[in-house]
């Protein structure tokens, strides 16, 4: 499915069962417009089901990683009174697609950020799995910024499960930005490093992450999704024991223990 997509802002490449996507409009800062959006949305939709990549590194060219939506584009901006709300709601729902995609397709996906991510930007960095920033990146839930409610493309459910309702109402109240420092210190990014260091820590991820075997990655993922909501110790513990007793019957558990025991790379089947 991947393969019969027809991307126009997107690129990809997929190098040793990772894919990296690369948001490729710099000239406007990767801002988001509809053909944007609908390559965004496609492919992640796409990723549920291709077993043949199981990494997704998530970045973009030029010296911003997203600014948001388009404006110049954006029905938001018509001031007419006789908008069609059916309408605005399903544009609306086309972009949020993109982030419930995100956590639905089973693939870990490390982003990695340079300069701003803001508004739908910041929410891309929020729905992924690891962040990687360089030096220079700032991100803001910027929407409340433009006249609308900061609780958009899933930012009201990520920012106060990441950093608590404080510092969550301290950013969407107020859109300021978090500097690479202050989201290291809150937890919001894994790393900080020079924006040409970017790729070199997200394939040392990769790296580790292709040592658990394909169904034990996709299994994780899933479960840390449904553990966040979970009703309690017990029913994360009955999610815990279907994950291990999946796992140990795969094929490809023995090269695990294997590869793990021989200090080696592992040769898993697909």
């Amino acid at each position: 499915m991947l393969n019969d997509l027809q991307l126009e802002y997107v690129e990809t490449q997929v190098h040793d069962e990772v894919m990296t996507i690369t948001l490729n409009r710099p000239d406007q800062l990767n801002a988001m417009n509809k053909g944007l959006v609908k390559d965004l949305r496609n492919i992640f939709q796409a990723l549920y089901w291709e077993r043949s990549v199981r990494v997704v590194v998530l970045r973009a060219a030029g010296r911003a990683f997203c600014a948001g939506l388009d404006l110049k584009e954006a029905s938001v901006t018509d001031s007419s009174s006789d908008r069609d709300v059916a309408a605005l709601l399903d544009g609306q729902r086309s972009i949020a697609e993109i982030y419930v995609a995100m956590r639905r397709c089973p693939q870990p996906i490390i982003c990695c950020v340079q300069g701003a991510a803001s508004g739908g930007g910041f929410a891309l960095a929020l729905a992924s799995d690891i962040r990687i920033l360089s030096e220079d990146a700032r991100m803001n839930a910027a929407f409340i910024r433009i006249g609308l409610s900061a609780c958009d493309m899933g930012v009201s459910y990520f920012m106060p499960r990441m950093l608590g309702m404080s510092k969550a109402s301290e950013f969407m109240l107020t859109g300021r930005f978090i500097s690479a420092t202050e989201a290291l210190e809150l937890g919001l990014a894994n790393r900080v490093v020079a924006p040409e260091a970017l790729e070199k820590e997200a394939a040392s991820f990769c790296e580790d992450m292709l040592r658990a075997t394909p169904m034990g990655l996709r299994l994780t993922k899933d479960v840390l999704n449904l553990s966040i909501d979970a009703q309690g110790l017990e029913a994360v513990m009955a999610l815990e024991d279907r994950n291990q007793m999946l796992t140990s019957q795969d094929p490809n558990f023995r090269e695990g223990v294997a590869e793990f025991m021989e200090k080696r790379k592992p040769n898993y089947s697909s």
